[in-house]
Formats: structure tokens, sequence, C-alpha cells
């Protein structure tokens, strides 16, 4: 028997299998299709085969590691784990019609709700991943992830100099309502777009609804929408108790403080030992920039007139846990 297919994804959290969208997607079609995948659920995706998440690692040289949704959805295919099977051709046609719409209407709107709105990327999305990446990336990844977001919602649109603001915001949003609507309309009161088996449809529309229903939010106002469409809730809810039994429950209370009672690891040692790195590490990386940028420049002091040697800047690995 052939050795399982490995797949690398943003690990959970809210009741959810990942905090990922496209994670969800292939995630979920994977258990649709029957794929026996060993998945491994990280914070760094520079322990993925590609450096993003999701990443499949495959056995073929031609393929090596894939990571876009579409192409490891293709892959499955391949290896004879299809979720589409039984669909008809104008299903089929279907469904690339309701994907692109998804991309185009309700992936910004997504986007820019997670990472471009201040409030939400400040007190939500931000702080899980600056919690949960490993020390030291969490000073840098999650910014670098904010700015690789911000130029996917240029590239979904079709602008690069697309800055943001309250006009873009209506648009985003009045587009993702009424895709949110017309999907609600076109499931019905179906239990899956085509029947009663999942498709790769169903795939795609459970990845991008999912982290609306379940990540609470400051500035909701899709999430407000999606809950008033209550086929669509149910129908997210009903995915994650049939394919994904030891997520989705009602997610653990979040604690409002960070710290931890009695725990060794933050007695106040630990405590001072970590701030202080961390400061460092922050000084340490502002300093590089400046260098970097022509901010701060380093001269050359003759022998003669040196006090005091060079000082020797060392930076901590990545490795996470």
């Amino acid at each position: 028997m052939a050795a399982p297919l490995e797949l690398y994804c943003w690990k959970g959290d809210w009741g959810l299998p990942s905090v990922d969208t496209d994670c969800l997607t292939v995630l979920a079609y994977a258990k649709f299709a029957g794929a026996p995948l060993k998945v491994h659920k990280i914070t760094n995706p520079w322990r993925s085969p590609t450096g993003t998440l999701p990443a499949l690692k495959t056995t073929e040289e031609s393929t090596g590691s894939l990571s876009k949704p579409s192409n490891i959805i293709i892959h499955l295919r391949k290896q004879k784990y299809n979720a589409d099977y039984d669909l008809s051709a104008k299903e089929g046609a279907d469904t690339l019609a309701f994907v692109s719409l998804l991309e185009e209407k309700l992936l910004p709107a997504l986007i820019y709700t997670q990472w471009v709105d201040s409030k939400n990327y400040v007190d939500v999305t931000r702080r899980w991943y600056a919690e949960n990446i490993p020390f030291p990336l969490n000073f840098l990844l999650p910014n670098r992830i904010h700015n690789q977001q911000l130029e996917r919602l240029r590239l979904v649109r079709g602008d690069p100099t697309l800055e943001p603001g309250e006009q873009l915001e209506k648009e985003l949003y009045h587009d993702a309502l009424e895709c949110m609507t017309l999907l609600s309309q076109r499931l019905g009161s179906h239990k899956f777009f085509f029947g009663d088996s999942p498709s790769s449809l169903d795939a795609y529309v459970f990845g991008h609804l999912a982290p609306l229903l379940k990540v609470k939010l400051p500035n909701g106002k899709l999430q407000q929408h999606l809950n008033s469409l209550d086929n669509l809730r149910h129908y997210c809810t009903n995915i994650l108790i049939l394919y994904f039994p030891s997520e989705g429950g009602e997610p653990p209370i979040r604690k409002v403080s960070v710290h931890s009672d009695g725990s060794d690891f933050d007695s106040e040692p630990h405590k001072r030992r970590k701030q202080i790195l961390s400061v460092l590490f922050a000084m340490g990386s502002m300093l590089g920039y400046a260098i970097l940028m022509g901010i701060v420049s380093i001269q050359h002091i003759r022998p003669q007139a040196a006090l005091v040697g060079p000082r020797h800047i060392e930076e901590e690995g990545e490795e996470e846990e």
C-alpha cells in the first residue's frame, strides 16, 4: 500500500480544524473524497515543504509539493480521490461558476474583514498569529502575512494601487452579502449543493464560510448576515459535526488574560527573561531594518581612534517547538 500523502496546514481554533480558508478547503475536500492524508497542523509555515500553508507533499518528482487548493484538489483527483465523480456535466459547470463567484465576490471581503479592518486585525487576527507562531518568528510573520494578504486582495481586485478605505469596504461587503444570499438560495433545503453527497463546491463554500461563522470578530457585518441565513449556518455546522467531530463542538472559553495560574513556565524569572529576549530581538530587527534602508550607516573608524571593538549581534534560530 502506498504511503499516505502528507498535508501541512495551519492548526485549528474556535472549533475549526484550521483557522485558514485555503487549509479548510483542502481538509474538507480530502474528507469528502476519502483521501488518506497524514495531516501536520503547524503554526510555522517555514516548516512546510513550500514555505507556505497549505502544502501537500507528494512522492512524485514532477509535482514535488503543491500549495494552491485547486492544484492540491486536482492532484487528489489524479490519485482516484474524486468527490465530484457522480456530478453531471451541468453540475460540473455550476461548480466552476460558483467557485469563481466565491473567489471574486466573497474572498476579497473575507481578506478585508480578517486582515485589513483595523479593529479585527489588531484584536483578533494578528493577536492569534502572534500568540501561536513560535518565538521569535511571532514578531515578523504576522506582519509579513498581513502584507501578503493585502497583495492578494489587490491581485483579486485587479488593482495594484488599491488602498483600504471606507469606499472599498462598502463595495467589498456589498458583493459578499450578495454572494452569500445567492449561495443560500442555491442551497435551499438540501443537505449539500448537489444532493446528499458533498462535492468540491461544498469544500470551497465550507472553507470560506466556516471561519466567518466561528471566529468572533469585533466588526462582524459579514457574520451578522451569515447568521441571518439559517440554511447556510446549519450547513457549516453539520459539516463540522459529520466530518470534523473532534473540532465541531463549542470552542473553549478564551481567557482574557494571557498569563496562566501557577505555571512554572510563567513564573517571574521566566517571564522576565522572555520579556528581555523579546525586547532585544525587536531592537535587533529594527536596527537591521534601519541599516538595510540606509537610515543608519556604519562608518569605519581608524584603529588608532577606536576605543571600543566592533559589536557582534546574534539572531536566534527559527525552529518551532
